[in-house]
């Protein structure tokens, strides 16, 4: 079975978040998709929903088999725990996807496929909250 990690904060679900999702679900058999702890986020977004709100909102949606809480200190202690096959960014997301690939690789000691998701325009939990 193919593990697919996807992560974000997911605050206010849109459709490029079901885009990611969708994209991200297709690369494998399983998808797990980590929430941003409000420690992490909430000093740089006005959050709409707590952490566990989005979790709940996440794991109500068909496309996702399992939504979980991401680490408040290490992320790649969530990434040991998933121990995922692929792990997905988004289109918008800073993190270079080489980085990932190794340090995924450091924490789950197998070959991690990591894929960049592209966007759907016109789309940011920002602009919708403006």
């Amino acid at each position: 079975m193919k593990r697919v990690m996807a992560q974000g904060c997911f605050d206010v679900i849109h459709p490029g978040h079901l885009h990611y999702l969708e994209k991200s679900a297709d690369l494998g058999d399983e998808l797990v998709v980590v929430v941003a702890r409000d420690s992490r986020v909430g000093y740089r977004k006005n959050l709409a929903f707590n952490e566990d709100e989005r979790v709940e909102i996440l794991n109500a949606l068909e496309t996702v088999d399992r939504a979980v809480l991401g680490s408040e200190d290490d992320i790649y202690s969530t990434v040991k725990e998933i121990d995922p096959d692929v792990i997905t960014v988004g289109y918008d997301q800073s993190h270079e996807t080489e980085e990932v690939q190794k340090l995924a690789e450091d924490a789950t000691d197998h070959d991690v496929k990591v894929k960049r998701i592209s966007g759907k325009e016109d789309y940011s939990s920002s602009k919708i909250k403006n």
